[in-house]
């Protein structure tokens, strides 16, 4: 579950995947709607060299998708290495036991709820793929468990749902936490200012250069936002449904749900930062 509630940042064309360089291929899954944009990337990411593979977010259980999966892998002549999630919504993880299954490997992610095997993902942890290596990072706020990977070998990040291809993410409340986004947004604009980072490789939508850009727009998208929430609340509007007919008037009834939990958010955060 992404949603996305404004054209923020990213080409309006339509986004279809493929190979984005040597190390990164998106498997766009057949899912597209106003929630998953074109649909959920799924993203098999090689070294330089070498035939392992990592599978990040194999998306929906859809034959036709998983089918494509494996003929990406097949394609390159590559052996898959481990299966990794982003986070545990759906759209990015209800794919994932029968495709790991399949290769005979494990499922790593932050919640126990959605592993497959013994081995979990944490802040920091290094996932190794034969000669090359991913770096996990943790970013909660649009979910408790969503985590985002550092590919320095290709200089990508690849950001799940924190960082969307086109417009911006939910903070899914209750589960999500604006605190815990803002703070993940500002630990990911850090990061792409101190590493040689090209690109951002997101959760839905096409890939975004100038990712300090893209993160400063996010950030500040987010504090303006808020700030219209607390101007509504200040004059005596709680509801979450009718702030969110005022606040994002600008943005297509079809994502006025996802708008929703976002407010949530919104109103609990400023509720704690009286």
């Amino acid at each position: 579950m992404s949603g996305h509630v404004l054209p923020l940042v990213g080409s309006t064309d339509p986004w279809f995947g493929g190979e984005v360089t040597a190390a990164a291929i998106c498997v766009l899954a057949p899912n597209p709607s106003p929630w998953t944009l074109d649909g959920t990337n799924t993203w098999i990411i090689t070294g330089p060299v070498g035939t392992e593979a990592l599978i990040v977010d194999p998306g929906p259980p859809d034959p036709r998708h998983l089918t494509a999966i494996e003929d990406a892998i097949v394609e390159r002549d590559a052996r898959v290495a481990g299966v990794l999630l982003t986070h545990g919504h759906i759209d990015h993880a209800e794919g994932a036991r029968q495709l790991a299954e399949s290769w005979g490997v494990g499922v790593r992610a932050l919640d126990p709820e959605h592993r497959l095997g013994d081995e979990g993902l944490g802040d920091g942890d290094v996932v190794r793929a034969g000669d090359w290596a991913v770096e996990v990072v943790a970013t909660p706020g649009h979910s408790h468990d969503s985590v985002s990977f550092l590919l320095p070998h290709d200089g990508s990040l690849l950001t799940g749902d924190t960082v969307l291809g086109r417009g911006s993410s939910l903070v899914a409340w209750p589960d999500g936490r604006l605190g815990d986004y803002l703070d993940s947004l500002d630990r990911l604009r850090d990061l792409v200012g101190s590493m040689d980072v090209a690109r951002l490789l997101p959760g839905h939508g096409p890939v975004l250069t100038s990712p300090e850009a893209v993160l400063d727009a996010y950030l500040d998208h987010r504090r303006a936002r808020l700030a219209e929430v607390a101007d509504v609340v200040a004059s005596g509007m709680t509801d979450a449904a009718d702030i969110v007919a005022i606040v994002y008037a600008d943005v297509p009834r079809a994502v006025w749900p996802a708008a929703e939990l976002t407010v949530r958010a919104q109103l609990e955060y400023l509720a704690s930062h009286r």
